[in-house]
């Protein structure tokens, strides 16, 4: 899909199974993304070259994914002028709640957007990075409209269903 737009960015491959629900929201848009494993703790200076180096390469929003300590979506925050999207990976004794503790803690002046943890909050992330692109990209920004509309009809089916099932009893 050419050069990334988005760069997701996780702590450990562990992680990958949760991630990829941002990726799989990026390729339903049609969103070129790029992942790559850097960890806050073990190689610090490689997750800072990326988050460096990423508005230069055309990306235009970072995700990162970490569990526990969480300090990775702070590392790349403080590296970047890029918006970065933390999603807080489910682990630990504390299951998520002590990365989603750390992403929300952020001191002033290094804004992290925070997710829910796990997949759900991968695949935000995934949707609000569509989001942040679509702001410069008005064909993008109807795919969203599309998208919002889709699910609201979804529901309306349900629901309809509903209705004629219990109507018929």
């Amino acid at each position: 899909m050419g050069n990334p737009q988005v760069l997701i960015v996780m702590g450990s491959d562990s992680d990958l199974s949760i991630m990829e629900e941002a990726a799989k929201v990026l390729d339903e848009f049609g969103v070129a993304w790029e992942m790559r494993v850097a960890s806050a703790h073990r190689s610090p200076k490689k997750a800072a070259a990326l988050a460096a180096g990423a508005a230069g390469r055309g990306v235009k929003a970072i995700i990162a994914g970490a569990g526990m300590a969480a300090h990775l979506a702070g590392v790349i925050a403080a590296d970047t002028v890029l918006p970065v999207i933390a999603v807080p990976i489910p682990g630990g004794a504390l299951n998520g709640v002590d990365a989603l503790y750390a992403m929300v803690q952020m001191p002033g002046g290094i804004p992290v957007a925070t997710m829910a943890i796990g997949k759900a909050g991968a695949k935000n992330a995934g949707l609000l990075a569509v989001q942040i692109i679509a702001l410069s990209d008005p064909a993008l920004t109807a795919e969203l409209i599309a998208h919002k509309q889709a699910m609201a009809d979804e529901v309306e089916a349900k629901d309809s269903a509903l209705q004629e099932r219990l109507h018929r009893s």
